[in-house]
């Protein structure tokens, strides 16, 4: 018992670690890449690293349920890997680590209009608290200053939308395959769109030849792709299994401070708007997950 304990706070920590660098990362690779170039090769790379699992599991699998891992490979990791890089390209690493705490907001959102789910009264409060933070936040924008609003926080929500419905149709609709499943044959199914892509939509190839600080870019996607879409995904499932979701979601706490404290490391700044918006997405994703569990 003491062990498994023990094991879950590890795994929360370096989950934790894992994802708040994640945004960081996508900065490292955008500094040569474009934001396509780096969405589409951090799918590649999560699927090829799955291939061992995933390709075995093809046969346990039906057309419906099929479908259903296609579309939830778009939404719950291709269609983000690209926003996220867009999002990033005019909106500061720390800040994107924040506004992705909404996912849980837009997974009862989602729940309640697709999925007959209820919104408590505490909960709605907690949402509306956390869209304030984020208007302070698009408000503050990436520059410092409180002059303008950044249109680009709204790729971070959109992508925050898609977990949303991603989380609802596992729970949903496919609750019968088991987690690591999920996550390998969905990201199997995008694997080739983004190879494709990458290779034939894009002067990837080029850059990471000719383009000085091309390899060690390319590096960071990589490891980005490995360790946060898909080890780290296993990992989670891992938590989730050993302890109970209300555990689990204390995740979502923890990796804002990381992508800040990466982003402020890396020469970031904070304003007052920014600071405001920040602790009020936290505490209304806190009032909303508190009230969901209890």
């Amino acid at each position: 018992m003491k062990n498994q304990k023990v094991l879950a706070w590890t795994l929360l920590i370096v989950l934790a670690l894992i994802w708040g660098t994640s945004f960081i990362l996508i900065k490292r690779g955008l500094e040569v890449y474009s934001p396509g170039e780096v969405g589409a090769l951090r799918i590649l790379s999560a699927c090829l690293f799955l291939v061992p699992v995933s390709i075995p599991r093809l046969r346990m699998l039906d057309k419906r349920q099929m479908k259903l891992l296609f579309g939830i490979g778009l939404l719950g990791s291709f269609i983000p890997a690209f926003l996220f890089a867009f999002a990033q390209t005019r909106l500061d690493s720390g800040i994107t680590g924040v506004l992705n705490g909404l996912t849980p907001i837009f997974v009862l959102i989602m729940g309640a209009l697709f999925f007959a789910q209820k919104i408590t009264r505490a909960a709605g409060i907690g949402v509306i608290i956390a869209f304030a933070g984020t208007a302070l936040l698009m408000l503050a924008g990436s520059g410092g200053s409180l002059s303008g609003l950044n249109y680009y926080a709204l790729f971070v929500v959109l992508a925050t939308i898609c977990y949303g419905g991603n989380v609802n149709i596992i729970k949903f609709h496919l609750k019968e395959i088991n987690a690591l499943i999920i996550t390998s044959v969905s990201l199997l199914f995008m694997g080739p769109l983004a190879g494709i892509y990458l290779l034939v939509g894009t002067d990837f190839a080029d850059k990471l030849a000719t383009v000085p600080g091309g390899i060690p870019a390319a590096g960071y996607v990589v490891l980005l792709g490995v360790m946060s879409t898909a080890i780290a995904l296993i990992m989670f499932n891992k938590l989730v299994k050993i302890t109970t979701p209300l555990f689990a979601s204390f995740v979502t706490y923890l990796i804002p401070i990381v992508a800040l404290a990466w982003g402020l490391k890396d020469g970031e700044t904070l304003v007052t708007g920014q600071i405001a918006g920040v602790l009020a997405v936290l505490v209304g994703v806190f009032i909303s997950n508190r009230k969901k569990s209890s």
